[in-house]
C-alpha cells in the first residue's frame, strides 16, 4: 500500500503538467529548458542531502537512458503545445506497445499471442487520434506525442537494463543526467528573449521542483515496494487526470474519437500489465 500510494502521488504531480504547459505563453524549448534545469538541481540536492552521489560516472547505458528520457520531456512539451493535452498524454502512454517487440528480442523469447493482441488493439486506438479534420499543428502535435511514447519505451527499457546489470547503482542518476541534457540542448534557443514574469517564473519553478523533481523521487521510492506491473497500472492515473485538469482549468475538450482511443489504450495497458490469473474468477470451494 505504501508503494502504491507513493507512485499514485507521483502520478498526481505528473498529471499537472498539461495544464501548466498550456497556460504558459512561452515556447516549447523555453519551458523544457527551465523545467528540466530546476528539476535536475532539485533531485541532485535531495540526493546530496541524503549522502548519495548525484553525479556518478555514467557508462554508455546510462547515457542512452538519459538521452531517451530527454526525448520524452522535449517531445511531450511540444505535443502538449501543439495538440490537446489528452492526445499528448494518451499517445505517450502507448509506450508499452513498443516494448512488446523490444523486450522479447533482449530476453530471447518469442512474441506471444497476448503480445500481438495488445499491439493490434493499441495501434487501432492510436489511429483514432488522427480521425477527423487535422490542422498542421494538431497533426504535428500528435506525431510528437507518438515520438514521446517511443522515447518513453526506450527509457523504460534502458532503465531496466541498467538496474539488471548494475543493481548497486541508483537509477536516479540517469534522471538527473537526462534533465541536464534537456537543459543543455534547449539552452541556445531557449535563452533568446527569455524574460518570464514573476508568475511565469513561479509556474516554471513548480514544474521543475514538484512536477518532475519531487514526483520522480516519490516514484523511485515507491518502486522499491512494487512490482513493475503494479507501478505501470498505478501510473496510468496520470493519463486519466491530465486531461481532467486541463478541462477544468481552460475548458479544453478532447474529441470523442481521442477519448475513445485513449480509454482503449489505458484499458489495454491494464489488461496486458496484469497477469492472466488476475482476471480469473476464484473457484468456489
Amino acid at each position: 500500500m505504501r508503494g502504491a500510494a507513493l507512485v499514485a502521488l507521483a502520478a498526481l504531480l505528473w498529471s499537472s503538467s498539461g495544464l501548466f504547459i498550456k497556460v504558459l505563453p512561452l515556447g516549447t524549448l523555453q519551458i523544457a529548458f527551465a523545467r528540466s534545469l530546476v528539476a535536475a538541481l532539485t533531485i541532485a540536492l535531495v540526493v546530496r542531502l541524503r549522502g548519495g552521489r548525484p553525479f556518478p560516472r555514467p557508462d554508455a547505458l546510462a547515457l542512452a537512458c538519459a538521452a531517451a528520457y530527454a526525448g520524452v520531456l522535449i517531445f511531450f512539451v511540444a505535443a502538449t503545445k501543439l495538440t490537446t493535452a489528452a492526445n499528448a498524454i494518451f499517445l505517450q502512454f502507448s509506450a508499452p506497445i513498443y516494448l512488446v517487440f523490444l523486450e522479447p528480442r533482449l530476453a530471447g523469447r518469442p512474441v506471444a499471442r497476448r503480445d500481438l493482441t495488445a499491439v493490434v488493439v493499441c495501434l487501432g486506438a492510436m489511429a483514432l487520434f488522427f480521425v477527423g479534420r487535422l490542422g498542421a499543428g494538431t497533426l504535428s502535435g500528435n506525431l510528437f506525442g507518438v515520438a514521446s511514447g517511443v522515447c518513453l519505451a526506450l527509457f523504460s527499457l534502458t532503465l531496466k537494463l541498467q538496474r539488471d546489470r548494475r543493481p548497486e547503482a541508483d537509477p536516479i542518476g540517469a534522471i538527473i543526467l537526462g534533465n541536464l541534457l534537456v537543459a543543455l540542448l534547449c539552452a541556445p534557443l531557449a535563452l533568446r528573449d527569455f524574460h518570464p514574469t514573476p508568475a511565469q517564473g513561479g509556474i516554471l519553478l513548480y514544474l521543475g521542483v514538484f512536477q518532475i523533481g519531487v514526483a520522480y523521487l516519490l516514484f523511485n521510492a515507491g518502486m522499491k515496494h512494487l512490482s513493475a506491473t503494479a507501478a505501470v497500472v498505478t501510473g496510468t492515473l496520470e493519463a486519466v487526470l491530465n486531461p481532467i485538469w486541463v478541462f477544468l482549468g481552460i475548458g479544453e475538450r478532447p474529441s470523442a474519437w481521442a477519448l475513445l482511443g485513449g480509454l482503449t489504450i489505458l484499458g489495454t495497458i491494464v489488461w496486458y500489465s496484469l497477469p492472466p490469473s488476475a482476471w480469473r474468477r476464484p473457484q468456489p470451494r
